[in-house]
């Protein structure tokens, strides 16, 4: 008996914390960006999608972007296509491309559905092909460490149509959003999925943006991952990126996060999918479990910062 009443006094002490955040983030959108190795294993994705289930229960509208790269690069290896990355971004050939198309529109997000019907969840697949969800233009060379970098059929994008999505979350859907667009003469393109989720962010207005990968969050030192930084601004991470305390996928992440607060999102955070209920501990508590970012420390509460000291 003294078993069950504490259960009881833990639930409802979560409830009653939870409840101040649920009236604040009700009918407000959130972009959750998740990487592929989220997707790579059954039970990492039922984990994040029963999470993203929560936030649609209490009346949060949610859009699921999501990557794919680790298993286009399992495929490429496969079929013999070689992977070339410059900055952290995948280099795109025809051939990188249509690994890409199935990988990502084939495989990923018609996983990613299944799971959600599995869960009850009333989520629908596309890609920024449909409707003129993304529109792209195919990205020119670029100067990359001195040299000239080409990197094929990589897009880089020139507009997001709010009304395809907003049109599905009025309808209480989630949308699920492969990152794959097309130019005005319908060539297909390849575009960086934390540049997607934040583009689309900055479209819809969104509250928050949550990037959801391996790392634990932003690292003060890159090879320690208990140097992890709580809280951190924009002017804050160009400090870290001029240290070299971001490399590799982190880049463009940084450079996603900077365009969606500059587009208007207030909060960006970064979460390991790794850690049990991340995604709602980060959403429903100060203390959170990754990096918050924001245009200016001054933002935030004294709670909020008191909680990451």
């Amino acid at each position: 008996m003294q078993q069950n009443t504490q259960n009881r006094d833990i639930i409802v002490a979560a409830l009653r914390h939870a409840a101040p955040y649920v009236r604040l983030y009700r009918k407000k959108i959130f972009v959750i960006k998740a990487g592929g190795e989220v997707f790579a294993e059954a039970a990492s994705t039922r984990a994040l999608i029963e999470q993203v289930a929560i936030l649609h229960q209490v009346g949060i509208r949610t859009v699921l972007v999501h990557g794919g790269g680790p298993q286009n690069t399992k495929l490429a290896d496969a079929l013999g296509v070689e992977t070339r990355m410059v900055e952290g971004r995948r280099v795109t050939d025809e051939r990188t491309l249509e690994v890409a198309t199935m990988v990502l529109n084939g495989q990923i997000n018609t996983q990613i559905v299944a799971v959600c019907r599995e869960l009850g969840l009333p989520a629908i697949g596309i890609s920024g092909v449909d409707a003129g969800l993304i529109r792209a233009r195919k990205r020119a060379p670029v100067k990359v460490a001195g040299s000239d970098v080409d990197y094929g059929f990589v897009g880089d994008i020139d507009n997001v149509d709010c009304d395809v999505l907003s049109t599905q979350l009025e309808n209480g859907l989630l949308p699920v959003v492969s990152p794959l667009s097309a130019d005005s003469n319908g060539t297909l393109l390849n575009i960086n999925a934390d540049t997607v989720a934040a583009a689309i962010a900055s479209a819809l207005g969104a509250a928050k943006l949550i990037l959801a990968t391996g790392a634990p969050g932003i690292l003060e030192d890159r090879n320690d991952p208990a140097s992890i930084i709580s809280y951190v601004d924009l002017a804050g991470l160009e400090r870290l990126r001029q240290r070299g305390s971001l490399a590799d996928g982190m880049l463009p992440k940084a450079k996603a996060i900077e365009s969606a607060i500059k587009g208007g999102v207030s909060r960006v955070h970064i979460i390991s999918y790794k850690v049990p209920d991340s995604l709602l501990l980060e959403i429903f508590t100060n203390e959170g479990t990754g990096t918050l970012v924001v245009k200016d420390i001054a933002m935030l509460s004294k709670a909020e910062q008191d909680s990451g000291s």
